[in-house]
C-alpha cells in the first residue's frame, strides 16, 4: 500500500538569505496538545554546508501555525559539533528526546560539489549520533555522542518505551559490513543502554537489504510506533543508482530484532518534481511520523531541499503489511 502525498507539498521550503536559505529538509515530528511539532535540518550556505535545526508548528490538517525565525539548535564547538543533521524526536515517559547526527567535516552533497566546483572535504572522522533532551520545545540538554567509537553512525532512533527494562534504539553503523557482521551492506541494528545518554551496546542485526530498491543500503526513518500487531517501522532504502525510497516493516513488540512483516515494494518513491530535482536528486527520506485520528502522517525530506508529508489510514496500512508475512 502506497502513502498518499499531501496536496500542499512541500510543507516547508527554503526562505530568506540566512541560515535556512539553501535547503530545509529531513523533518522529524511529534504530536502533542493537538499540534504537530516539526524539527528540521536547515542549511544556509553551500560551503561549508553547516546544518542547523529549525522548528515549526502545524495543526493536524497541516496548516502552518508557527515557524521560528532563528534556528533552535546550532552546532556547539565545546561538544566538537561542526554540523547538526537529520533530527529524530521521540517521546519517552512524557519527555522529548532528540537524536541528531554530528558531522566533524561538513560538506555539500556530491551533486552540489560538481555543480559549483567545490572540492570534497578531507574527512577527519566518521559521522556520529548524539542525544539531547528537549524542554519547552526549544531548549536542549545535550548528552553527547551515544554511538560506538569508530562506527559511522546515522539513522539512530529511540523506541518510545523501554524494552527489557532498557532504553532501546535502532541504528545504522555503516561500516559494520562483512562476514563478521553478517551483512554485505549497511543495515539496521537494534541496541540498548541502561541509562539515557550512555553509549549504546548489545547490538543485534534487525534488517538487511532484500530487494533491489534497497540493495545499496537501508536505515531507520522515524522512531517506531507501537501497534497491537508490532512496532511499525518506516525506513529508507537506497539502490545502486542512489535513488532513495521508503519501505515499512513490523517488528516484534518484545524482541524488535525479529521482523514480523516487511514490504517488498516501496511505499513511497521519487515521482514528483520536488522529489526528483533538488540538491540531491531522486530522494524521499522519511524522518517523522505521527498518528492523528487514525491517520498515519509521515514527514520526509525531498531531494535534500524541502520538507513534505504523506499519509495513509493506519488500520488499513497495518492490515496490508500483515499480508506480507
Amino acid at each position: 500500500m502506497k502513502l498518499k502525498r499531501f496536496i500542499g507539498n512541500p510543507i516547508l521550503e527554503p526562505r530568506g538569505d540566512d541560515w535556512e536559505s539553501v535547503a530545509v529538509f529531513n523533518p522529524s515530528a511529534v504530536y502533542k496538545d493537538g499540534k504537530i511539532h516539526l524539527y528540521y535540518r536547515a542549511v544556509g550556505e553551500y560551503y561549508p554546508y553547516t546544518s542547523r535545526l529549525g522548528y515549526a508548528v502545524f495543526d493536524k490538517d497541516l496548516n502552518l501555525l508557527e515557524r521560528q525565525s532563528e534556528p533552535v539548535m546550532i552546532p556547539d564547538a565545546k561538544m566538537w559539533e561542526r554540523s547538526l543533521e537529520d533530527p529524530r524526536v521521540t517521546e519517552i515517559e512524557g519527555d522529548l528526546y532528540l537524536t541528531y547526527v554530528t558531522t566533524p567535516t561538513p560538506g555539500p552533497p556530491g551533486a552540489v560539489r560538481k555543480r559549483l566546483g567545490i572540492p570534497m572535504p578531507e574527512l577527519s572522522a566518521h559521522p556520529r549520533t548524539a542525544l539531547a533532551k528537549i524542554k519547552n520545545f526549544m531548549e536542549f540538554k545535550r548528552y553527547g555522542i551515544i554511538t560506538p567509537y569508530g562506527a559511522d553512525e546515522r539513522d539512530v532512533v529511540l523506541f518510545p518505551e523501554k524494552i527489557g527494562g532498557k532504553y532501546a534504539m535502532l541504528d545504522r553503523p555503516a561500516n559494520w559490513v562483512g562476514e563478521e557482521y553478517g551483512t554485505s551492506g549497511p543495515s539496521i541494528w537494534f541496541a540498548t543502554t541502561d541509562s539515557i545518554g550512555q553509549k549504546i551496546t548489545d547490538h543485534k542485526l534487525v534488517m538487511k537489504a532484500e530487494a533491489e530498491w534497497e540493495g545499496n543500503k537501508l536505515g531507520a526513518g522515524p522512531p517506531p510506533i507501537r501497534t497491537e500487531s508490532g512496532w511499525l517501522l518506516i525506513y529508507h532504502g537506497v539502490d545502486d543508482k542512489k535513488v532513495y525510497r521508503a519501505g515499512a516493516a513490523l517488528l516484534d513488540l518484545e524482541e524488535p530484532w525479529n521482523v514480523l512483516a516487511r514490504t517488498q515494494e516501496p511505499i513511497l518513491e521519487p515521482i514528483e518534481d520536488y522529489e526528483k530535482h533538488g540538491d540531491v536528486p531522486n530522494v524521499v527520506f522519511p524522518e517523522g511520523m505521527v498518528v492523528v485520528d487514525n491517520s498515519l502522517i509521515v514527514f520526509y525530506g525531498a531531494a535534500d531541499k524541502v520538507c513534505c508529508a504523506a499519509s495513509v489510514n493506519l488500520d488499513e496500512f497495518i492490515k496490508d503489511l500483515l499480508s506480507k508475512r
